[in-house]
């Protein structure tokens, strides 16, 4: 396709005017004074194909690189169907999202815009069967992932919340007028879910959650604030966790946008994940309807049927973020040239990609077993922890030298390295942080749980 033509596509895709596509969409092209709408368009599609005239030497991630990551082919690990599945989603990604992204991250915007052709993957509730939902297996959705975060972690981020936590909910624990209410409608992204979890003053010590549910004729009034809360600020469906007035366990409740008493605030200056919307949320007096609580959560250990599944998920996305920077880097090192030769032919440049190669490999490995045990039914929450801790701390050293390897360039989102860089940082830190996660690892390593305050192991020895 002809470059100017292509770009009249993207532009049409995701705005009104293509005035307004040029700013918007790449979000730093802008028309200074004296400088022609025909300049701009150069400088424009130039952009989106992945090339600067600042800099022509070596290509953006606009046009992300070919897939450079499987250096022991564990592509014929995975059935033929998982392999339709990665490549669909590769195309996807690579012709429709990589264009564009950068420019929404730097504005902190989701881009709304995409979501009709993202729905159009079938990937939402990917492992709900029935309801108009994929019915894929835990491998299947898992390729959807990581070539989602390979070339943007915050649409991973997107579908996870949406998938993984808010619509793996209501499918496991919500009532059967319940999923035929909202599973059809999620599933074509119609409906967007999100997941009101961690609070304030309470995030690896969750259960401690102190928003509350109080029985009132004909349903319940819910108070309190959670944070941080992905999709949070557009959502059209909200399941919200709050400890219950009548049993004091923890209930959920499904509330939704627009409902009186009910306040989602945006989160500003994050460094990471900066499309996703996270948001402050406060429930003051918020009435729902007794049909609007999950009846399948009785207490606070029903999340884990959930996180069970979601946990594996997160542990394959730095997976994906970290197959995307060595390929950026891959195809860097053969462009960039310094002191008359590619940066490839260099040592220490060899012997960085080596390591983050071998980083791939290993990620890759452990997230597929841990998948593979989850679908035998003998996974435990030890295991998902320890690969889900291991697999972000090696993910940090992954985007760690990419930097490395791209110099200047790794401090531009154009190269995709700065950008996977800061998301790392939120996979590092949410569904437990890598501390957290590595405790209920060792627990599992020793048998002795580590995980208690001061103040506990006093009252204990007194």
């Amino acid at each position: 396709m002809h470059p100017n033509k292509r770009l009249n596509v993207l532009s049409q895709q995701l705005l009104p005017s293509a005035a307004d596509s040029v700013q918007h969409v790449l979000g730093r092209v802008a028309c200074s004074e004296g400088e022609s709408q025909d300049q701009l368009g150069l400088q424009a599609t130039s952009a989106q194909l992945g090339h600067s005239p600042a800099f022509p030497q070596c290509s953006t991630a606009a046009d992300f690189p070919p897939a450079a990551h499987d250096a022991l082919e564990m592509d014929g690990l995975l059935t033929p169907q998982e392999r339709a599945i990665r490549l669909r989603v590769r195309s996807y990604m690579e012709r429709n999202v990589a264009p564009v992204i950068a420019g929404f991250w730097e504005r902190a915007e989701f881009p709304h815009q995409l979501v009709p052709s993202f729905a159009a993957l079938d990937l939402a509730g990917g492992n709900i069967k029935g309801y108009g939902c994929p019915g894929l297996g835990i491998v299947a959705n898992a390729m959807a992932v990581i070539e989602i975060a390979r070339v943007d972690a915050s649409m991973s981020t997107f579908l996870l919340v949406h998938s993984y936590l808010a619509m793996l909910t209501i499918e496991l624990l919500g009532s059967e007028q319940q999923k035929q209410e909202l599973l059809h409608g999620m599933g074509k992204l119609n409906l967007v879910g999100c997941w009101a979890l961690t609070e304030p003053s309470n995030g690896s010590d969750a259960s401690s959650l102190t928003t509350t549910a109080t029985k009132v004729p004909g349903g319940w009034l819910l108070d309190g604030q959670k944070r941080w809360i992905g999709n949070g600020t557009f959502a059209d469906i909200t399941v919200v966790w709050a400890r219950s007035s009548e049993s004091g366990q923890v209930n959920a409740f499904i509330v939704r946008k627009g409902t009186p008493g009910f306040k989602a605030t945006k989160i500003e200056n994050k460094i990471a994940l900066r499309c996703v919307q996270n948001a402050d949320m406060v429930f003051e007096r918020c009435f729902v309807p007794d049909s609007a609580r999950l009846p399948g959560v009785n207490s606070f250990k029903d999340t884990n049927k959930v996180l069970a599944i979601s946990r594996i998920m997160v542990a394959w996305q730095p997976v994906g973020l970290a197959m995307g920077v060595y390929d950026v880097c891959a195809r860097y090192v053969k462009q960039r040239e310094q002191f008359g030769s590619p940066l490839g032919g260099f040592q220490l440049v060899q012997e960085r990609l080596v390591r983050m190669l071998g980083n791939v490999q290993a990620m890759f490995l452990m997230a597929l077993q841990l998948s593979k045990l989850y679908e035998a039914g003998s996974m435990s929450h030890e295991q998902a922890s320890l690969v889900k801790s291991w697999n972000t701390l090696r993910g940090r050293e992954v985007v760690a030298l990419g930097r490395e390897v791209l110099g200047g360039n790794g401090i531009l989102t154009d190269f995709n390295v700065a950008k996977a860089f800061c998301d790392l940082e939120a996979f590092y830190t949410y569904e437990g942080t890598y501390d957290v996660n590595a405790l209920v690892a060792g627990r599992g390593a020793t048998g002795v749980a580590a995980i208690k305050s001061p103040s506990a192991g006093k009252a204990k020895r007194g």
